[in-house]
């Protein structure tokens, strides 16, 4: 079928750029602010990663949509991006996973995306003037108000002082046992656990619990407003502290209290990824700041400062710890090679320390994941004290 000559979706700016393009997905705008992701796979779980919740993701792969898409591969029951930013038009899949195409999985779910946008200039802008706040519209016909899309851009919020790990959590704790794929049998059940470890959701992804069963670990998951007794009543070996999305400033204003109580009132290994990494700073006493455009990829070198390896992880955060803030007694233990900013701290007496990357994204690919097997031996090892 010969494509329409007239574009059907448009990404409006709220400096009142314009870029034009093919709509694919759900129809319909949405708001929100724009970010880049540098991956060259894993479009699906990138779009299903709660951190992602309030943003536009920008692909710098022009290939995407290819594997489509299939249900083992979500982080979440449903995307959590508000839509996607590609060079090409999504093809039809040729994966022999895949059991829908990305276009047809995007509009079941009520995401738009628009292809045939120049993503290297898009990018240059993002990097040159930090991630903007964007209105992203499909309509099959053509039809657009821009003056009315740049104004809803204009008018976003943003993430600065945005609570978003309540909207992305989940509404009861429950178990998880699932390990992480393996081949040929698919995701195996932890039967013989050795840890009983809580892991407090602000927005996790499942391959983290599945990291955490892949480990030994018996895990309860509980919503992102637990408190210190709701951890404690559990008597966990260990305390996970998830990803998320959202200025991790406001959601401290209630997971500061827990972290601070579990850590005044136990002895139990602490380990926290993205945005638990961002809260365990926060209980500690430092600050996070807003960055320019964020990291979002899955090629970021990072320098473990104890043993001088460097790690190629995944990342994908918009706020930061800022280093000049760690308190005596908190060691900052990996850095980025990209910008020097903070990505790993542990506190100097006791098994508690986390990083601003994803161990569980396959990275390297598996660069990271000895932090996993470090929280297994730090509870393995309380136990044995």
């Amino acid at each position: 079928m010969p494509q329409s000559p007239r574009p059907t979706a448009c990404l409006a700016l709220a400096d009142g750029t314009i870029f034009y393009g093919r709509g694919f997905g759900a129809t319909g705008t949405t708001v929100a602010e724009l970010v880049f992701n540098t991956a060259m796979t894993g479009y699906q779980e990138i779009m299903t990663d709660p951190s992602y919740a309030g943003q536009v993701v920008t692909f710098t792969f022009p290939h995407i949509g290819n594997v489509g898409a299939n249900a083992e591969d979500d982080e979440a029951a449903d995307p959590v991006a508000e839509g996607m930013v590609v060079k090409w038009d999504p093809t039809e899949p040729s994966n022999w996973r895949a059991t829908e195409s990305l276009g047809d999985w995007l509009s079941k779910r009520g995401r738009i995306g628009i292809g045939g946008v120049d993503t290297r200039r898009l990018t240059r802008a993002i990097r040159q003037q930090g991630a903007p706040h964007v209105a992203l519209s499909h309509d099959p016909e053509g039809n657009f108000d821009l003056e009315s899309l740049v104004a809803q851009a204009r008018a976003f919020r943003g993430l600065v002082g945005l609570d978003l790990a309540k909207d992305v959590t989940c509404a009861q704790s429950y178990r998880w046992d699932e390990m992480r794929w393996a081949w040929p049998e698919g995701y195996g059940r932890q039967t013989a656990p050795k840890h009983r470890v809580v892991a407090i959701d602000y927005g996790a992804k499942r391959n983290i619990l599945r990291s955490l069963a892949s480990v030994g670990a018996e895990v309860t998951v509980l919503p992102a407003t637990a408190t210190a007794d709701d951890v404690l009543a559990l008597d966990p070996d260990g305390v996970f502290l998830s990803n998320g999305p959202g200025d991790p400033a406001a959601t401290g204003a209630y997971a500061v209290p827990m972290i601070r109580g579990v850590l005044d009132r136990s002895d139990v290994p602490v380990f926290g990824i993205c945005l638990g990494h961002q809260m365990l700073a926060l209980a500690l006493g430092a600050r996070t700041v807003k960055m320019n455009h964020g990291h979002h990829g899955a090629n970021h070198p990072v320098k473990d400062l104890e043993t001088g390896k460097v790690e190629i992880t995944s990342m994908n955060h918009g706020f930061t710890v800022d280093s000049q803030t760690l308190p005596v007694g908190v060691k900052e233990t990996h850095v980025s090679l990209f910008d020097g900013s903070n990505c790993g701290l542990r506190m100097a007496d006791r098994p508690v320390f986390s990083v601003q990357y994803h161990p569980e994204a396959s990275p390297g690919p598996q660069d990271s994941a000895y932090l996993f097997d470090r929280f297994a031996q730090a509870m393995a090892d309380r136990r044995q004290d």
